[in-house]
Order: C-alpha cells, then structure tokens, then sequence
C-alpha cells in the first residue's frame, strides 16, 4: 500500500498535475500538507488529504487525522507547532492522536525520522526546497512489518541519499 506525499507547491498547478497523474494508479492515498495556495476546492486538490499552510486562505482543515492501511496518519502543516525550531510540540500532538505516522511541511527541508516508534515525514517542497537543491516529494510504501519511504524530484527520478526503510511492529 502507498501513499503519495507533498508539501509547500506555493501555487503551482502543471507540477501538481504531473506528480498526481505519475502516482495515481499505484497509491491508496495522496497527501498535501499545506501551502499549495489553492482553493480549497480546485480540483487539483480532488483525491487528496490536505490541510492548510500559513499561506493558504482558508477552507481546509489545519490538522487531519486519517487512518490508512492500519495505520493512523496524522497530517498538518506544522506551522502551528514551530515546527522549524524543533519537533517536540508536533511529537506531543501527534501522541495525543494516537499517531503512527506524521506528514508534515513547512520548513522546506525533506527528511524523516523516527522519534518514540512514530514516522515523521517531511516531503520537502516542490516549489522552493531548502537545504538542497532538488524539488521533492514522497512516496511511502507500507510492507507487513516495514516503511519505505523514498523521495522523488519533479522528473520522477529517486533521490537515492534521503529514502530510508524503517522496521515497525
């Protein structure tokens, strides 16, 4: 099971298309984090689990919880947690939500980590990242007892040094 991950597209609607349409028949789900600058009802935005960014004007929720393939998501932008300075108030939220994986934006930085038996992802941006020179996003692929998780420019090639496997229970 996949699910398609996205963050801070600050606008863009052709990369969106081209991200969604490359993806769409192999995943269960699709995520954007917030930031995309769309209305809440473009239909690019069809299909996907979004919330809203510090950008956004407004109709999307600012945080979701979702259950996938077992697991419990729980997705927001991250601006409200001061994400950029550390991780420790989303930690709390999302223990609070009783979360198995967080996506999350904000900072521009792709990565993930796990902290506590929780995956935090970040999907980088796909308009301005920061910390490397790639515009990114993920795609998380959910095995019987493992995450994978890789990471994707705007061409589609796999951007080797940020994907990772991680072993969950």
């Amino acid at each position: 099971m996949k699910v398609l991950i996205m963050s801070d597209s600050h606008g863009l609607t052709d990369e969106i298309r081209m991200i969604t349409d490359r993806h769409r028949q192999e995943v269960t789900a699709m995520i954007h984090c917030g930031d995309s600058e769309l209305e809440s009802k473009d239909t690019l935005l069809e299909g996907f689990l979004a919330v809203q960014g510090n950008c956004d004007e407004g109709g999307l929720p600012n945080d979701l919880i979702q259950d996938i393939a077992g697991k419990r998501f729980f997705i927001t932008h991250g601006h409200l947690y001061n994400i950029k300075m550390t991780l420790m108030n989303l930690s709390y939220k999302s223990e609070e939500a009783g979360a198995d994986i967080i996506c999350f934006g904000h900072s521009h930085a792709a990565g993930s980590e796990m902290i506590d038996g929780r995956l935090f992802i970040n999907p980088g941006s796909i308009r301005q990242p920061r910390g490397r020179k790639e515009k990114t996003y993920a795609v998380l692929n959910m095995v019987e007892n493992q995450l994978e998780l890789s990471y994707y420019d705007l061409e589609g090639n796999t951007v080797e040094e940020l994907n990772k496997a991680y072993k969950i229970d």
